[in-house]
């Protein structure tokens, strides 16, 4: 049965719920809105909160081979709306149909692969007059609060390992993308039982909500460090487990020894992938001197030929930014290329459409003090800056309190690795940028998050640490 994409719910307790209020969001490609969502109250909130935890009586107890059949199934279901989905993913966000097709098979992947990996449970000693064990419980109602950018990978990198754990879940989408997530939430009704996976549209007071509810056990939040601190003074009222995934201001260091042609189009990619709106995209680029200006025109010459458009047309690289608030951001931003006598090797200005559109900007060699270098832009506008000495542009690249990411291109790989070993990120990547896996632990450092996802240990972050003492005699 095909999914239906003009009417959007709430899931509560495995029903679709609508609400007195509504509201709609913006296509960002057109400025028209989008079909009506539910606002959520407190009520419907207490209401989700009371399935949940009423839920996890009995699914806290299901064991993993249980639990990984469920989730398979809801795999296969998402599998067989992808592409009803990636078409939804770009009306709501914007992204090419491409690039929301692969967050598709994103999410799928991270859905299929994090099942596979085991939660450890250790016999610390083992004698004949006791055994101690250390394992990990789950925590209770898990209130996953999800971004806009990437709203369908980033929602399914919260929901599979929260009810893989045996914890209940409650979607909050980004108000400016509500639609593919309740889609999911949806979807999971005829593979877990009720209250297992929940979802609730609502505005900005929602978050908040959320995060002071006592009964909701621990918020995992990707967002703006901002919103991320007031997340965090929030879960204190309630001593809620949290886990921050935060902005970045990822700097990429270049070697004089690389390759320039085989690296330009990495570079390029990981520069403005979805109009540069993801966390740990390169947002600052040092190259070195010998090789600055041969670098920064074949780099103008590879990103001027990005196709700038709705996402639903073919050969789009990169679509609008995605609401109006960012927009207003950027364009402040953009007025520092004037005000403050920057050169723009690439673009430089924002010219009116009937979407939020922004045409790629590459800046030439700005001051390190420069509002484009030291804040985190999430719109398509990237600094480039000479380099020569290797302290310097290790001091350059860990002056950011943001620390999510970084990367060193070489072919010298003892030299990039001495250079990788400085810098200070939750990621560092040697010849490559934005990998990730559903394998290995995703966080950031300093202002960045705190804990992170993913990998074992991703997912024991979803648990309680329990030490279990067994003494064989009373």
């Amino acid at each position: 049965m095909a999914l239906d994409t003009t009417k959007f719910y709430n899931v509560i307790n495995n029903e679709l719920i609508s609400t007195t209020e509504t509201r709609q969001g913006i296509n960002p490609a057109n400025k028209q809105p989008n079909p009506a969502v539910p606002v959520s109250t407190a009520e419907d909130l207490d209401r989700a909160v009371n399935a949940g935890k009423a839920a996890f009586k009995k699914w806290s107890r299901t064991t993993f081979d249980e639990r990984r059949t469920a989730i398979k199934a809801f795999a296969d279901s998402i599998e067989a709306n992808k592409d009803v989905l990636a078409r939804l993913l770009t009306q709501e966000q914007g992204k090419p149909l491409s690039q929301a097709a692969q967050e598709l098979g994103l999410a799928l992947h991270w859905s299929r692969t994090l099942i596979t990996l085991e939660i450890p449970e250790t016999v610390l000693e083992s004698t004949e007059e006791r055994q101690i064990i250390h394992r990990y419980t789950p925590l209770g109602v898990v209130g996953a609060i999800v971004p806009w950018n990437y709203p369908v990978f980033l929602a399914i990198g919260k929901i599979i390992p929260a009810v893989y754990t045996g914890n209940t879940v409650i979607i909050k989408p980004s108000p400016f993308t509500p639609y593919c997530d309740l889609k999911l939430a949806e979807l999971a009704i005829g593979h877990f039982p009720p209250g297992v996976i929940q979802a609730l549209s609502g505005g900005d007071d929602l978050g908040p909500m959320m995060t002071e509810h006592p009964g909701i056990n621990k918020i995992s939040f990707t967002g703006s460090t901002v919103t991320g601190r007031r997340v965090m003074a929030s879960c204190a009222k309630t001593l809620k487990r949290v886990t921050l995934e935060l902005g970045g201001n990822d700097a990429a260091i270049i070697c004089d020894d690389v390759n320039i042609d085989a690296v330009i189009p990495k570079i390029g990619i990981l520069s403005f992938l979805c109009s540069s709106q993801i966390c740990v995209m390169i947002k600052r680029l040092y190259i070195h001197e010998r090789i600055y200006d041969q670098f920064r025109e074949k780099l103008v010459e590879f990103v001027k030929a990005f196709q700038v458009g709705d996402g639903t047309a073919p050969d789009v690289f990169i679509g609008p930014v995605q609401n109006s608030m960012q927009y207003e951001k950027a364009k402040d931003l953009f007025s520092t290329i004037k005000t403050d006598g920057l050169t723009a090797a690439l673009g430089g200005t924002i010219t009116e459409s009937e979407g939020y559109f922004i045409h790629p900007t590459i800046i030439d060699n700005p001051p390190e003090s420069s509002r484009v270098v030291q804040e985190e832009p999430f719109a398509p506008i990237l600094p480039i800056l000479k380099w020569s000495d290797e302290d310097d542009v290790v001091a350059s690249a860990n002056a950011s309190d943001s620390a999510l990411g970084a990367s060193v291109w070489g072919s010298d790989l003892v030299r990039a690795r001495r250079i990788a070993d400085q810098l200070e990120a939750g990621n560092v990547w040697v010849n490559s940028h934005f990998e990730v896996s559903p394998t290995v632990p995703f966080g950031g450092h300093k202002d960045s998050g705190i804990g992170f996802e993913w990998g074992v240990q991703g997912l024991t972050q979803y648990c309680n640490s329990q030490s279990l003492w067994v003494n064989k005699t009373p």
